[in-house]
């Protein structure tokens, strides 16, 4: 056992041997990213779901590279029998309940399509090279380092019945959800470019500014992303002033969207749409139809505001104007300022899926990782921060809110199915594998990091997180380095063993601990190496915290409380023992009683000693 002035000597030693040994360069000290702004103009013919449209991109390259080539994501293409999202969601060993064949039986009239007739640079036209919901455009003039340039376009659209996130007339009559809905620029970034073709999961896009102006039915109330510049000719619950009638049986709906990565919007003639304010002055719309719980709703704004003054407390500003709760899609999903959300629900599946999708404007909208590479990083950071907001909100004092992920990343590791979080989103073998890799592990990574580097270090890395990275594309790394420059522990260990390999966690204590000679023996069953918080209990009542680092931090986790140092566990090592001092009778000894350490096998975690 070490004192606490020997263990400090001993750490600033390997830190010094560190710091002289390598320099580390964190992604953010050669950060770039691209640039585009759109201006679109879309007229939706309500009789057929079909629509026509412009866009005007005016695109910066902010890369050191030419680029010679771009490509457009068409996602509506996915929605036709045959696709690749029908062939995998028929094929895959557990289809998601909502699509199953659902594609593959689709009428004609029902299919999703986005057609590109025409891309000009500089009023040439650009040579067009489809591929399903990719679309590859060559460029007649390189676009250089540094330069802009200007690509128009023509396209015609028709929404699909609505199956996955986007389309019309979902199982709750809700006429359109417009999402993923527009020929997308494809992100370029230090990676390259990332044409994806869509599947059925995640998303990824380039940041810039939204002016989309949108003619429809005047009898629909339309609502998403962006900021509506023209309230007081549309009314609808947008502008208190008394609105003119006009002979035009549409109105054209004129959006402007600051700094996004996405545009969506939903249409109803049966809209309800209130808005109020949360306490820090943002504007919060409501769109529901007539035919929920009514009472709900209300009372979903009221916590609404307390859910928006939790994650600006405990991670960061909400950078817009204005957030939209909207009823459409298929169950849940975040877009840029808004959300789509089924609304028939009890109000605690409401309030729940509310709160998540408030949450991911924080880790997707505004903290934009590549979700299709790292789903962990945006669905398992939402997870986690939700979870704690709910707590807040609904009173309950749950001291560990993060149980049931705990318990769901257990039952994954024993079915044998658990792939390493590194697999792409649209690649996992069973869907049931990548939403417990997502959400769940993807959750129980932060809880325990608070478990490693401490709670507060947690709190500052999160708030550090956001104020580095807000507006930018950070990859797992970023965060690593945060985490560490917060603690000044190393974690790269953790980083690596946890998301880019399916290694588990084990520990115990050996039965032999029970003997007179007061020796207390650990072993490591497993492949990952973590630090220890041992507990042991006297029969005076008493107890003490014994503080195992493992020899890869480099380091220890600071307590609040008194606790004994003892030497770093090294990893070659499976077993670890030390001798307790004093002659007090111990009646109990425990691995980590807060449970924030996933051990999969906890059954050997506590030994009792029989009175």
């Amino acid at each position: 056992m070490m004192n606490l002035l020997n263990y400090l000597n001993y750490n600033m030693t390997l830190r010094l041997f560190l710091v002289l040994a390598t320099i580390n360069f964190a992604h953010s000290q050669n950060y770039w990213q691209q640039h585009v702004d759109y201006q679109m103009n879309i007229d939706m013919n309500v009789e057929d779901f079909t629509f026509k449209g412009t866009q005007k991109i005016v695109y910066t390259n902010n890369s050191p590279d030419t680029i010679n080539k771009v490509y457009y994501h068409l996602f509506f293409n996915a929605f036709r029998p045959g696709s690749q999202m029908d062939v995998r969601s028929r094929t895959i060993k557990d289809p998601d309940r909502r699509v199953r064949d659902r594609i593959f039986n689709l009428s004609e009239e029902d299919y999703g399509a986005l057609n590109v007739t025409s891309v000009k640079q500089n009023n040439q036209t650009l040579m067009l090279q489809e591929n399903e919901t990719v679309l590859l455009v060559r460029l007649k003039k390189p676009l250089l380092p540094g330069k802009k340039t200007t690509l128009n376009m023509v396209f015609e659209g028709q929404v699909p019945l609505q199956i996955r996130r986007s389309g019309k007339m979902s199982k709750e009559g809700v006429h359109l959800t417009m999402t993923q809905w527009f020929p997308k620029l494809v992100e370029y970034d230090h990676e390259g470019w990332h044409p994806n073709p869509y599947i059925g999961r995640e998303f990824h896009g380039v940041w810039g500014d939204y002016s989309v102006n949108i003619t429809i039915d005047k009898s629909y109330v339309v609502g998403g992303t962006g900021y509506l510049q023209n309230a007081d000719e549309i009314g609808h619950g947008y502008s208190k002033k008394e609105t003119k009638q006009t002979d035009s049986s549409t109105n054209t709906w004129k959006f402007y969207a600051p700094n996004v990565h996405d545009f969506a919007w939903a249409a109803d003639p049966e809209y309800i749409h209130d808005i109020i304010k949360s306490s820090s002055g943002v504007d919060l719309h409501f769109f529901y139809k007539p035919s929920v719980n009514i009472d709900d709703w209300k009372k979903l704004q009221d916590d609404t505001v307390k859910l928006m003054d939790y994650f600006e407390e405990n991670l960061g500003p909400y950078p817009w104007k204005q957030y939209s709760v909207i009823q459409g899609g298929d169950g849940g999903m975040e877009y840029a300022m808004c959300t789509m959300i089924t609304g028939e629900r009890s109000y605690p599946s409401l309030l729940g899926v509310t709160n998540h999708e408030l949450a991911h404007t924080w880790f997707h909208h505004i903290l934009a990782t590549n979700e299709a590479k790292h789903p962990w990083m945006d669905e398992g950071f939402t997870v986690f921060i939700s979870a704690l907001a709910e707590n807040h909100v609904t009173g309950v004092d749950s001291n560990f809110p993060h149980k049931g992920d705990y318990d769901s990343y257990f039952t994954l590791v024993k079915s044998g199915y658990e792939q390493a979080q590194t697999t792409h989103s649209d690649r996992y073998d069973y869907n049931y594998a990548y939403g417990v890799s997502a959400y769940s592990k993807g959750a129980v990574f932060l809880a325990q990091l608070g478990y490693i580097i401490g709670d507060e270090n947690l709190r500052k890395t999160l708030k550090r997180y956001y104020d580095e990275f807000k507006f930018k594309h950070p990859t797992p790394n970023d965060f690593k380095r945060i985490a560490e420059k917060v603690s000044d522990l190393e974690l790269e260990w953790y980083l690596n063993e946890w998301t880019r390999t399916p290694h588990k966690i084990d520990y115990g204590i050996d039965i032999s601990s029970l003997k007179s000679d007061r020796l207390i023996i650990l072993k490591r069953k497993a492949r990952i190496p973590m630090p220890i918080e041992l507990v042991v209990s006297f029969s005076d009542g008493t107890s003490e915290v014994y503080y195992i680092p493992n020899d890869l931090l480099f380091g220890y986790k600071t307590f609040d409380t008194e606790v004994n140092y003892m030497e770093p566990w090294n990893w070659a090592s499976t077993e670890y023992e030390f001798k307790l001092e004093g002659l007090k009778k111990v009646v109990k000894i425990e691995i980590d009683p807060s449970k924030r350490l996933a051990d999969f096998n906890q059954s050997d975690n506590i030994i009792e000693v029989p009175k």
